[in-house]
């Protein structure tokens, strides 16, 4: 066992910067992450920890108007997969429980979804990921073709498919989160699930009866027009990854690009809105 370095960064807004500071630290050596109200830690050997990474993060930061406070400290040798299984909780939603493949049968009775999270977006524990499994429960998906944009670990593509889907197809910019959703989609032995490395102009297909998207507020305005070509008609599209305060301008631009709002839903402050198109 070896020492590690801890630090701690806390952040306003904290999404999606808690989503970048996680890739930007995971591409000079930061091994783990976990995350609080407002606030992001990451985990790195001591020898391989240097400060002026840290100097990095706050000109980066700073450039981008954030508001953040960052202090780190060294933690003593330990067995981190320990304490890291005993902190990282099931998320027990209304329909289903998500669990990590070290969670125990007691959380396993009624449906569930298996995801081992890597560094990748969607364990289900921030609010966003939440929203978004709940509300899914509400629409028919059975026997539906379904697009999953900026997919993560592939959790709401999983559920899609638990839910009846016929076809899911899954895309991520980043290369270890299509990596880390294969490995998902294996676990939980969904076959109709495929993931691609892509943007939205990647997509090929078009005829989408449903279209997930849990990312944040510019990338979906970019996205809206590309989202209006890709649905079927009549068609369900739901959009989380920002606040209620950003619901009016989402909510006017994708009606510019043929959808109606059907429902909005809130937890803590983040949003979900469902849509269907003309």
């Amino acid at each position: 066992m070896i020492p590690y370095v801890e630090c701690t960064v806390t952040l306003d807004p904290f999404y999606p910067y808690n989503e970048i500071l996680t890739v930007k630290l995971s591409e000079v050596g930061f091994e783990s992450f976990t995350e609080g109200e407002n606030v992001l830690h990451a985990y790195i050997p001591e020898v391989q920890f240097n400060a002026a990474i840290l100097e990095d993060l706050k000109h980066y930061l700073t450039a981008n108007k954030v508001k953040f406070s960052l202090d780190y400290k060294l933690i003593p040798p330990q067995n981190w997969n320990e304490t890291w299984e005993k902190d990282y909780a099931p998320v027990i939603l209304k329909h289903f429980t998500i669990v990590a493949p070290f969670h125990g049968e007691e959380y396993r009775k009624k449906r569930f979804i298996e995801i081992e999270p890597k560094m990748s977006f969607g364990t289900g524990h921030h609010e966003t990921t939440a929203l978004m499994c709940e509300v899914m429960e509400d629409l028919d998906f059975k026997g539906k073709k379904v697009l999953d944009m900026g997919s993560g670990t592939g959790i709401l593509a999983i559920n899609a498919s638990q839910l009846g889907a016929a076809q899911v197809l899954a895309y991520d910019i980043e290369e270890w989160a299509v990596e880390n959703a294969q490995e998902n989609f294996l676990r939980n032995a969904t076959h109709v699930c495929e993931v691609y490395l892509g943007d939205v102009k990647d997509v090929t297909e078009q005829g989408f009866e449903v279209i997930l998207a849990n990312i944040n507020k510019n990338v979906l305005f970019n996205h809206l027009p590309f989202y209006s070509k890709l649905a079927a008609n009549q068609s369900h599209v739901l959009l989380s990854g920002f606040f209620t305060s950003d619901n009016s301008s989402l909510i006017d631009e994708a009606k510019a690009h043929g959808f109606n709002l059907i429902q909005s839903y809130e937890n803590k402050s983040w949003s979900c809105l469902h849509f269907r198109k003309n």
